[in-house]
């Protein structure tokens, strides 16, 4: 008998931290529509290496990843791997929301953020704040402009919307759906993200 699908729900606004399986199948799904969804995940046999946008854009030789493409770790290795995506358009560029985000950009105290949703599960892995990777925000949408300008506005996903990774090694995964309900970046109403997990169904390399 194959292992249940496991599924997890990300509350608007806070963040949820879990473990995959080389072989397993996951996804991420943006519920209600326009919701960015931080994404990190570290190694589970070794909490220094982590999943890495920096080394992927690298790997890759490109701002934005596509099916097919594998994402990386700090040291050079495959993680995960995109087999399905409604969407399209995610944010590799831009690091998680944090206090100061909110304290110094907007002087608004006590805002939810990103890191610390991701943080307060990956404690428990003996990570500090400054160990969170900077994270692949899903369904963010970050253009660069033609004149090499980033940009953050409202995410072109629709209800239901997914991307779906194959996993490639044991990880500790984390999942923030955005906060940010002060500019666009989530049609400035914060929603659910939803996380399945299917049994393992591919031998990982």
């Amino acid at each position: 008998m194959t292992d249940p699908v496991q599924t997890l729900t990300v509350k608007a606004g806070h963040g949820r931290t879990f473990e995959v399986k080389a072989g397993q199948r996951l996804t991420i799904i943006d519920v209600a529509g326009q919701q960015a969804a931080d994404f990190v995940a570290i190694v589970a046999s070794n909490h220094t290496e982590k999943l890495s946008p920096t080394h992927t854009r690298r790997q890759l030789r490109t701002l934005f990843f596509n099916v097919g493409d594998a994402l990386y770790s700090s040291l050079g290795r495959p993680l995960l791997r995109v087999v399905e995506d409604t969407v399209g358009v995610h944010d590799a560029n831009v690091p998680a929301c944090d206090d100061t985000r909110f304290t110094v950009d907007f002087n608004v105290t006590g805002h939810r953020n990103c890191l610390d949703n991701m943080h307060a599960g990956l404690a428990l892995y003996g990570l500090s704040s400054f160990d969170v990777p900077e994270p692949f925000n899903l369904f963010q949408n970050g253009p660069v402009t033609a004149d090499c300008r980033m940009q953050v506005t409202d995410p072109t996903s629709k209800a239901g919307d997914y991307i779906t990774f194959d996993v490639l090694e044991d990880l500790v995964c984390a999942v923030s759906s955005c906060p940010q309900d002060i500019i666009p970046g989530n049609g400035l109403k914060v929603t659910d993200i939803a996380i399945s997990i299917l049994p393992a169904t591919f031998v990982a390399a």
